[in-house]
């Protein structure tokens, strides 16, 4: 199983970006399909995921109302929409794959190679 994330780069506080997760290798109907984000010096945190059944999403508070994470199950494909990204918003991106709805990171079982978002003041 391959997550081949993407779509990082340098944007303005206020900006817009869109990151996608190509998924290979594996049927991904049962799985639940996270970002997480990782900001130098922090911990990986969670950031937003989405239930391949039955299509359910969950945010983190911080991010809640600017970001938008969908789902195209005919390319295996994951998005996320980020809106009023903000200098906080800095870190490099991770997708990943669960066999269950979880927001911590542990239980995730396959990982993409990540993708770098800055966001300057």
């Amino acid at each position: 199983v391959q997550l081949q994330a993407s779509g990082g780069g340098l944007v303005q506080s206020g900006g817009s970006l869109r990151l996608s997760c190509a998924a290979s290798g594996g049927t991904f109907s049962r799985y639940a399909m996270g970002w997480f984000r990782q900001a130098p010096g922090k911990e990986r945190e969670f950031v937003a995921l989405i239930n391949w059944s039955g299509g359910s999403t969950y945010y983190a508070d911080s991010v809640r109302g600017r970001f938008t994470i969908s789902g195209d199950t005919a390319k295996n494909t994951v998005y996320l929409q980020m809106n009023s990204l903000k200098p906080e918003d800095t870190a490099v991106y991770f997708c990943a794959a669960a066999p269950v709805v979880v927001t911590t990171p542990d239980p995730y079982r396959y990982w993409g190679q990540g993708t770098l978002v800055t966001v300057s003041s």
